[in-house]
């Protein structure tokens, strides 16, 4: 009956996991990194998207389009020329796409996270047999159910990105390190199998994320160095040449990362402030197990939630720390405590080498979390079950993982309604103001330095298109036009070469024009009071516009966007 009741709680934990991971999916707007992966995904390219042209909004339809008969290896190649990222996320994606293709119902933000989120729901069923090797069965049930309801694992499965997929990956390479480990410290024999499953997934983990070189370096770490009360290692095993097999495989990756820290996609991780990755680490910890609404919100709302958080917080680290003190020091838990411990240390110790040696402070993003995220939410479960070996009572370990769950769910809600994890452009509030009259035609322009600026405008094009159909009727149209990519100040100078080429755009409808231009880095007083158009229109005329600005329709959310209203003038 226990068994029974075991398998069943783990199996309610899998499906609570499931229904917060998949509910509200394609409630949140295709972010900009989510286009990326789209068009990657599709089989497309940046060189599929028409630059320095306008053209009409159904235009979309033949970008965002599952291209027929595309390998892995040209989409391996588009991605090595035009991304900072390994291929194989993508390849996977796109075989994910053509299985689901033929259900029309859902749409193209759903389809594209729907991988995502099912390998976080793998990866709860794979804390489970991590923490079952680790520590018990019931450390087992408590692992699975931290990872299902934390918020920081629900916001990374509802993004069309390649962060669940590395983190399940890692979670296999730590069951397979606790195994290894298991074995050489009973003196049994290494078993082949198990070696090379781990050394297949590092190695595999390495072309889905370059920061699993940062995940194989802390396992690697983990066994070299010595640890407390253990004297066998990985060292006196036969295999030791498959344990250090990877690195042949990542050598590669680990020049061609390095060669991307100093490349412009990467500008936006420039070291400000030295003291802020401390601080920022710590907010990332915080976030792993509550996320109340604090972003964007009014200070009555922002000021209590935010002290929720912190008291919440405290009191819940305040018990893993002593009872992780006690678990590396049972003789019972003491080996797994100890490592998934010491990888956690090893992976903050290479992020805080990546901050103040190469000055890109990765901790801005806590998504760079997942990779040693697993390893925290496996230590957390072991300490909320009861051992004989470690004194704490059963009642309060049930009564904090009751508050645990409860307070996750509640994060996680949070988080699909799109209230938590807020990101800083907002491609439906943009979609709302520019689709303000739809009995006008409408030019969205994007002055770019680089393609991140081209898939952020056509997140909002994306947005316009399926939040506000009707618009389409009267003619939606897109025009992304370069701008100079040299550093230069101030921004409105690299503007110079957008206001040309909008002056001269071709195949326009004649008549009234709303024309917003979306700025980034530009601030209000850097739009110019008045823009001409003069080019050819859809019946091949030429027609003359003056554009006036609208003061009152100037917005700023995280990027600028400014209305100009256009009216034909004699030519």
């Amino acid at each position: 009956m226990k068994i029974l009741q075991h398998y069943l709680a783990l199996v309610g934990a899998i499906a609570l996991g499931t229904a917060l991971r998949f509910w509200n999916l394609d409630f949140k707007p295709l972010w900009m990194d989510e286009v990326i992966t789209a068009l990657f995904s599709l089989g497309q390219s940046y060189n599929d998207i028409p630059l320095n042209v306008a053209f009409p909004l159904n235009k979309l339809e033949q970008i965002f389009t599952l291209k027929p008969g595309v390998t892995c290896p040209q989409i391996a190649h588009t991605v090595a020329t035009q991304s900072t990222h390994p291929p194989l996320f993508f390849c996977l994606m796109y075989q994910w796409l053509k299985v689901i293709d033929f259900d029309s119902v859902h749409s193209l933000a759903w389809k594209l996270r729907s991988l995502p989120a099912l390998a976080g729901v793998g990866a709860i069923a794979a804390i489970y047999c991590l923490n079952r090797v680790a520590f018990s069965p019931a450390a087992g049930l408590a692992g699975a159910a931290v990872i299902a309801v934390s918020p920081f694992a629900v916001y990374l499965s509802q993004e069309a990105r390649h962060y669940t997929l590395p983190m399940l990956l890692i979670v296999l390479a730590l069951f397979g390190l606790i195994q290894i480990q298991k074995d050489v410290s009973r003196q049994q024999q290494t078993r082949p199998i198990v070696w090379l499953f781990w050394t297949a997934i590092n190695s595999i983990n390495f072309y889905v994320h370059y920061f699993s070189i940062l995940a194989f370096t802390a396992q690697v770490a983990t066994f070299i160095c010595p640890q407390e009360n253990r004297e066998k290692t990985i060292n006196n095993s036969p295999y030791m040449p498959l344990f250090l097999l990877p690195f042949a495989f990542f050598l590669p990756g680990i020049i061609t990362l390095i060669g991307y820290s100093s490349q412009n996609e990467t500008d936006w991780l420039k070291l400000a402030n030295p003291i802020a990755p401390l601080y920022q680490t710590l907010v990332g910890w915080l976030i792993f197990t509550i996320a109340l609404p604090v972003e964007k919100q009014p200070l009555w709302i922002q000021i209590p939630a935010a002290l929720l958080m912190i008291l919440f917080a405290s009191y819940l680290w305040r018990h893993f720390w002593w009872k992780l003190r006690q678990l590396c020091s049972s003789s019972s838990t003491q080996t797994s405590a100890q490592m998934l411990r010491n990888f956690i240390f090893y992976v903050l110790l290479q992020n805080f080498i990546i901050v103040y040696l190469l000055g890109k402070d990765i901790t801005l993003a806590p998504r760079y979390n997942y990779v040693y995220f697993p390893a925290l939410c496996a230590l957390i479960g072991a300490s909320l079950v009861k051992n004989k070996r470690i004194e704490i009572k059963q009642s309060k370990a049930k009564y904090l993982l009751w508050i645990l769950l409860l307070s996750g769910i509640m994060s996680s809600v949070f988080v699909t309604s799109n209230l938590a994890f807020q990101k800083p452009y907002h491609p439906q509030k943009a979609a709302a103001d520019m689709s303000l009259n739809s009995e006008i035609p409408l030019l969205v322009t994007v002055g770019y330095k680089n393609f991140q600026d081209v898939a952020l405008g056509l997140s909002f094009a994306l947005e316009i298109r399926d939040r506000y159909p009707h618009h389409n009727d009267s003619g939606v149209y897109l025009a992304f036009l370069p701008r100079n990519s040299a550093e230069v100040v101030p921004a409105i100078s690299g503007y110079k070469t957008v206001w040309e080429s909008l002056s001269l755009l071709q195949d326009l409808p004649a008549g009234s024009l709303n024309l917003w231009v979306v700025g980034t880095e530009l601030n209000q007083p850097d739009y110019p009071p008045h823009l001409s158009l003069l080019g050819k229109s859809l019946d091949s005329s030429v027609v003359k516009r003056i554009c006036n600005i609208d003061i009152d329709r100037y917005h700023s959310m995280g990027v600028s966007y400014q209305l100009y209203r256009c009216q034909e003038i004699d030519a």
